[in-house]
């Protein structure tokens, strides 16, 4: 199967504020447009407990970067397992969006002068979603977001074979650089520190550490892979759920290292647009785990 570069769109899951987030992240870093608003029909509301007619989804991009929030209820809640790196090329924009999300946030790390940064922070804004905010040049990473993933607890020792793993899967991939822990950090030597790689033109972060965190990867962020033909559906699906990767529903599933993909074919995603298309769709997907691209066609012409 022959894979084309292409985004995997980050997806936030809120209980039910993601309009309200989508609004105030778009007016904290700028440069954002809201795609598409789908609304819970009668099938998806009594799944997922929402009124019928409120948000589901919002389809949104900032800076040129796809993303997706999800109203799915209170069962998910977001982790600094996996953060944002946020790329500032200036003070003025660190200082402005670090005041920001600090407001009715959590801060993990203060806004200061790191070894790695003339201007770096690290926090939970006030939905829970976690932001690395730093000085430096875009072009050293690429994007204005960086999915960061972080290995602790049980995960700690296992961001080597992670990279691996994804390496294997999207192509084209490639490791930009990993630093590890020397014998003068405060971690297990030898160990990831730091790395950076792309999957299908898509950057991506990693680190791992050893001591105490009271958090561990959370499906409130998940990645959304979407395709155009079954093939490639079966493709994501058996790759990422090989070893101790698990299926869930409507086209989620686990990978072995605990991270949360959607498997989605470009079908369904247009199809949603549609209130009409939506509510077969919804009808068809929900008893799901791997999507059928042949079922949910059929749906429609129903």
């Amino acid at each position: 199967m022959t894979q084309q570069k292409k985004p995997i769109v980050p997806c936030l899951w809120f209980d039910q504020e993601a309009e309200e987030a989508v609004s105030f992240y778009s007016e904290i870093f700028g440069n954002g447009t809201i795609h598409h608003v789908s609304r819970y029909g009668e099938e998806g509301a009594e799944h997922h407990k929402k009124p019928p007619g409120s948000a589901m989804a919002v389809s949104f991009s900032m800076h040129g970067q796809e993303f997706l929030a999800l109203n799915g209820g209170p069962m998910y809640r977001h982790s600094p397992g996996i953060s944002f790196y946020v790329t500032c090329e200036n003070l003025e924009e660190a200082d402005k969006v670090w005041k920001a999300l600090a407001e009715g946030g959590n801060i993990l790390m203060p806004c200061d002068q790191y070894p790695w940064s003339e201007k770096y922070g690290w926090l939970n804004d006030r939905y829970g979603v976690s932001w690395q905010i730093s000085l430096g040049k875009l072009s050293d990473v690429k994007q204005k977001f960086v999915p960061s993933l972080m290995f602790v607890g049980s995960k700690f020792g296992k961001v080597g074979d992670a990279i691996d793993f994804y390496l294997g899967i999207f192509k084209p991939s490639s490791l930009e650089g990993i630093s590890r822990y020397t014998e003068q950090d405060p971690d297990e030597t030898g160990k990831v520190k730091h790395a950076q790689f792309y999957l299908q033109g898509n950057t991506f972060m990693m680190m791992e550490s050893s001591l105490a965190h009271q958090f561990d990867i959370s499906p409130a962020v998940s990645f959304i892979i979407t395709c155009d033909k079954q093939e490639e559906i079966d493709y994501y699906w058996d790759k990422l759920t090989q070893g101790e990767g698990n299926a869930v529903q409507c086209g989620w599933l686990y990978d072995q290292f605990g991270i949360s993909w959607q498997v989605v074919p470009r079908m369904l995603t247009e199809g949603m647009k549609n209130p009409e298309k939506a509510r077969k769709l919804t009808a068809a997907f929900m008893p799901m785990k791997k999507l059928d691209i042949g079922v949910l066609e059929k749906a429609l012409e129903s």
